[in-house]
């Protein structure tokens, strides 16, 4: 190979070349040096191209002109001295992961360098060339070092490879596996541990993973997918919300029951399920112990009396792989049936059921991860109060079990109302009990921020140090492990020197002169508070007195009054009071019966905004609260939009906003539609006062999203057209989202395409979808709404409107929000696209045959799915687009709707005639064994658009005999959980697959 190359590179000057790769070698030497993974090998490399350059020196100084293999030597000294410089910058700048990942590979492509090199070296004419005879020696032991050389991945790197290839191999899924295995990685790419720098590496990995399919290496997608499931274990890779997110979705699709085993996941011995499934030459599986000891005692099968040993057994992966995610989801649904149980008056079942958690946490920590997950931490703290001693220990017990996971863990225990203080109760209680707190107090207290909190509590001191000196050693101990790592502040004081000013400020408030009261109330208006100030002040009693001064008949008092209300109400727990406590009917009162006083009107009508605000927080009692308590209040409240000033009408409107986002959001929006709400702020939509304007499209987008009628009867062209030009010419993001998500609620339809294709309005929404945009405040909602609005234009009823799409290359930037935009920029991308799709096999030009084959130039390669040519602009072709595989990703979004728009429009590939040579496409793409688990969603929907076109695939039978045996689980599945439509199809597929007989009850 290194012959030909020399003899078949080109080459010019000698000079040139000899100065070119001189430098191209050093360089290599001085960047090696800052590589993270494979620096043995690099280092080695280094070495030798370091040898190299007094040689090249030397060469250069002799000025050899005449020999043209030297010449050619030269040549691919510079090719591979590129290719090691370009491997460094690969290096250097590709995700620290993927490196590490191949590390093996790359220390083979170092050898290939270094043998081509060597090679090369040998056939340099060493006995012509007037250099010195230590030069040549050094040139002869150069080549053999280097042919003999062999290069490998680093200990460290290797062992983290075998870790990795072991724990895909045993389908390990336990967080200290992946956390230790996170912290080697770590340590070996040269990266911090900090959650954030290991989440963004890790993202990194992830695009390797499509850089991989893009290159069609489907082998390389698939391992490092593998790796990233392993290493999404870790506590550092995801947040803690994203975790209860990605835990809450998968137990919700889950059955409210264990299921029963299937048969077949019993051993014909033991009739027990089994964990280690071992199949035999006649396809017969057992459970390994249970057959291996049959074979000690029998030589042949138990079932088929055929001659067997042991040797003979092969491990059941895809079985064994089956119940083990059986059984992981029967766990599940028990684990999260244990709330009822822990709340039962029966103590009885108390302790069977903390018996039961305690044995499953310490059974596995993913069973840990799920208590945690399914929240049962607040319950396991409020059983510390009962009154049973055993119920205490042992809640005691299960909360440090819990506890030793991980500092998340810790907070979550510590975050319950009162848990330190419960805990510490139980310090002061009988020995044993108080062993138990101290074993838990000693296991949060390894957290640095829990430290201090656990010190402030009353008591804790003194039962710690009663404890410490305990004749239980185990108890004392963990008491003086605790008091030596507690530390101390002075906030308590600060917090006791704030408590008493808040009451002499309460106390003037209350009882003083109008005067004092004045200044007080006026005080409270003006401080900057901190939130716990604010929330210290209402603890204390604060709203009563400023009511009272609200209801005086002074009208300054009123003002200061409510200016004071308006700075508490600021905080949504205070606000939250405020409702609770009686304060919106007098503030509605002052709206009603003084809209002449416009200051008053004002700072009541922004209070009342802020008490609407409050009601979209979750409140930490659990009850709801609701601003408004009648329809008369919803409609009188609205009527001010008409009669007061422009501030007063801009809080209004921001109130009722608020308010939509609410738990009483539904009742409230069906209130304002009832008032006429919508023509009032269609009116609203076109002032001239821009605040008020903004404010009326943003309360009417809200209004207008879940309300196809009455948007129609409200919203006709003109108001369309206004909207169009809200869109064009405004200069706040939020007024723009609004009007174009307006616009995307409305109804597909003929009319509304031709509305806005007379305008000309395309380029008004794809302006939103460019690069230039992505920096602005709301980029996802202008993006995700611009791509509703672009949604009218693809309608298949419409083909003048699509053309207009595809002329504007609008198709390709829908096929990239598939990768990039939210769940909903996805879902309405991928609506655009279905609709898009619906027309293509009609707009595929037909494939001219040729009438004589012989003197006629080969036809046109047609589309493998439409059977013509396709292409973007002319036919919408989503194959042509590069959009399937895009699609086929966002199956695996958390959004059900997003799931079911890419279903749409990845099913357009096998509508009519075209189900062979569109289901071989969803098949190359991988999208049937994605639909398959997607069956487990709680979309019925979704499960019903799935299993009708699996019902037509499977007509197919090589997508029967390929997809049938992986499917049967998840159909079996749906048979026992599903609704009637559901089961009749899960039943349907079943008889396709032989598994059931057409006359099951089922049907």
């Amino acid at each position: 190979m290194v012959l030909d190359a020399i003899m078949d590179t080109p080459f010019g000057s000698f000079a040139d070349l000899l100065t070119q790769t001189t430098e191209g070698i050093i360089q290599v030497v001085s960047a090696s040096k800052n590589v993270l993974v494979g620096k043995k090998s690099f280092a080695e490399l280094s070495s030798y191209l370091d040898r190299l350059i007094p040689l090249l020196k030397e060469l250069n100084k002799n000025d050899i002109k005449d020999s043209e293999a030297l010449k050619n030597v030269i040549e691919v000294l510079n090719r591979e001295t590129k290719l090691a410089e370009k491997l460094i910058t690969e290096c250097s700048e590709k995700n620290k992961f993927y490196l590490l990942m191949n590390c093996r590979l790359i220390a083979k492509r170092i050898e290939n360098i270094t043998r081509e090199i060597g090679q090369a070296l040998g056939c340099i004419p060493l006995a012509s060339l007037d250099m010195s005879s230590g030069i040549k020696e050094e040139i002869t032991q150069l080549v053999d070092s280097m042919h003999a050389a062999e290069f490998r991945a680093a200990i460290d790197e290797d062992r983290i490879l075998e870790r990795i290839e072991l724990g895909i191999q045993e389908r390990n899924v336990e967080r200290s596996f992946a956390n230790s295995l996170l912290v080697s990685i770590a340590e070996a790419i040269g990266i911090s541990m900090e959650q954030a720098v290991l989440k963004k590496e890790l993202e990194e990995f992830k695009k390797e993973i499509e850089n991989a399919k893009l290159r069609k290496d489907h082998a390389e997608a698939i391992q490092m997918e593998q790796i990233i499931a392993l290493l999404e274990r870790a506590d550092a890779a995801y947040s803690r919300e994203d975790k209860e997110k990605k835990y809450l979705t998968k137990r919700r699709s889950l059955a409210s029951h264990p299921l029963e085993p299937l048969e077949a996941f019993c051993c014909p011995i033991t009739k027990d399920v089994m964990r280690d499934p071992v199949e035999t030459p006649s396809g017969h599986t057992f459970e390994r112990s249970a057959i291996e000891k049959w074979l000690a005692e029998v030589k042949f099968c138990p079932l088929t009396s055929i001659p067997l040993n042991t040797s003979m057994l092969r491990p059941n992966k895809t079985l064994r792989q089956s119940i083990e995610e059986w059984r992981d989801r029967n766990t599940m649904i028990i684990i999260a049936s244990m709330k009822s149980r822990l709340s039962s008056d029966e103590q009885g079942e108390v302790l069977d059921c903390l018996q039961e958690l305690k044995d499953l946490c310490e059974e596995r920590e993913i069973h840990r991860e799920w208590v945690v997950l399914e929240d049962h931490i607040p319950m396991l703290v409020k059983l510390l109060s009962a009154k049973h001693r055993e119920i205490r220990s042992q809640a005691l017990l299960v909360l440090h079990i819990l506890a030793k996971d991980s500092d998340e863990t810790k907070e979550s225990i510590v975050r319950v109302e009162n848990a330190i203080e419960a805990i510490v109760r139980s310090l002061g209680r009988r020995i044993g009990e108080g062993k138990l707190a101290a074993g838990l107090l000693q296991e949060l207290a390894r957290s640095e921020s829990i430290r201090e909190r656990i010190g402030k509590v009353q008591g804790c001191i003194l039962l710690l140090v009663t404890l410490s000196r305990s004749d239980d050693n185990q108890a004392s101990r963990d008491a003086k492990d605790v008091l030596e790592n507690l530390s101390f502040s002075d906030d308590n004081v600060i917090q006791m020197a704030k408590a008493n000013y808040f009451k002499f400020l309460l106390q003037r408030l209350s009882s003083g002169s109008d005067d004092a009261k004045m200044r007080m109330a006026k005080t409270l208006g003006e401080m900057e508070f901190t939130d716990h100030g604010k929330s210290s002040l209402f603890e204390e009693g604060v709203l009563d007195p400023l009511l009272n001064l609200v209801s005086r008949d002074n009208l300054e008092m009123k003002i200061v009054a409510v200016r004071a209300l308006l700075n508490l109400s600021t905080l949504a727990k205070n606000g939250q009071e405020m409702i609770r406590q009686g304060a919106v009917r007098p503030l509605l009162d002052i709206l009603y019966c003084h809209t002449s006083q416009q200051n008053l009107c004002e700072l009541v009508a922004e209070t009342i905004m802020h008490l609407a605000l409050s009601t979209a927080h979750q409140d930490s009692s659990g009850m709801q609260v609701s601003l408004l308590g009648s329809k008369k209040d919803t409609y009188q409240l609205f009527s001010l939009i008409n009669l007061t000033c422009p501030a007063v009408q801009q809080s209004v409107l921001q109130a009722f906003h608020a308010i939509c986002y609410s738990p009483s959001a539904t009742t409230v929006k069906e209130q304002l539609k009832e008032c006429s709400a919508v023509p009032v702020l269609v009116q609203l939509c076109e002032l001239n006062n821009l605040q008020v304007r903004a404010n009326a499209v943003k309360l009417l987008c809200c209004l207008t999203e879940d309300s196809y009628e009455a948007t129609l009867q409200s919203l006709g062209q003109k108001t369309v057209q206004s909207l169009v030009g809200i869109i064009g010419n405004s200069e706040n993001d939020e007024e723009i989202a609004s009007a174009m998500g307006i616009l995307a609620s409305l109804p597909f339809s003929t009319q509304v395409s031709n509305w806005l294709l007379e305008g000309d309005d395309l380029h008004v929404f794809l302006k939103f979808l460019s690069n230039e945009q992505q920096n602005r405040p709301c980029k996802d909602q202008l993006i995700e709404n611009a791509v509703g609005a672009l949604c009218h234009f693809t309608v298949s009823t419409n083909r003048k409107s699509q053309n207009k799409v595809a002329e504007a290359n609008a198709i390709p930037l829908l096929v990239q929000l598939l990768d990039s935009g939210t769940s909903l920029t996805k879902r309405r991308a991928a609506t655009s696209l279905a609709q898009l799709s619906e027309s293509s096999n009609d707009l595929s030009r037909p494939i001219k045959r040729p009438v004589c084959w012989c003197f006629s130039p080969l036809p046109e390669a047609g589309c493998r799915v439409h059977q013509g040519i396709c292409t973007v602009k002319t036919s919408f072709c989503l194959l042509e687009a590069g959009a399937v595989d895009r699609l086929v990703k966002v199956l695996g979004e958390p959004d059900p709707g997003a799931c079911e728009a890419a279903l749409d429009a990845l099913f357009t590939l096998i509508n009519g005639g075209r189900l062979e040579s569109g289901s071989k496409v969803l098949d190359e793409e991988n999208a049937i064994p994605v639909m398959i688990r997607l069956l487990g969603s709680s979309s019925l929907r979704l499960q019903e658009k799935i299993l009708n076109s699996l019902e037509r695939m499977f007509r197919l039978l090589e997508f029967k005999h390929k997809y049938g045996p992986s499917i049967q689980m998840p159909l079996v599945d749906l048979t026992q959980r599903g609704n009637s439509q559901i089961k009749s199809l899960a039943a349907k597929i079943l008889a396709q697959l032989n598994v059931l007989h057409d006359q099951s009850s089922y049907f």
